[in-house]
């Protein structure tokens, strides 16, 4: 590529670029990027409550887990008293 190629190319990117940087900064664009903030904010609320509701029924089943083995254990316990007792 000659020299004048490289100019030519170089101020295309540069036009390019700049005009980028007027598109991205005007007013509709930052409509745009605030809209789509907001609606990430609103996801993040929203994963936020399932993520607090999947805890709350964690700690329910953890509970009722708890209880089922100290009954089961108390079961066996009463039965090896039981055989005892018959022994």
């Amino acid at each position: 590529m000659s020299t004048t190629g490289k100019i030519a190319l170089f101020l295309g990117g540069t036009l390019f670029g700049s005009a980028g940087f007027k598109i991205l900064g005007s007013k509709d664009a930052k409509k745009v990027y605030t809209h789509a903030t907001a609606a990430v904010l609103r996801c993040k609320d929203q994963v936020m409550r399932d993520v607090e509701t999947v805890q709350e029924n964690c700690s329910d089943i953890l509970a009722d887990a708890k209880a089922i083995n100290e009954a089961r254990a108390s079961e066996a316990e009463a039965k090896i008293i039981e055989d005892s007792a018959k022994a």
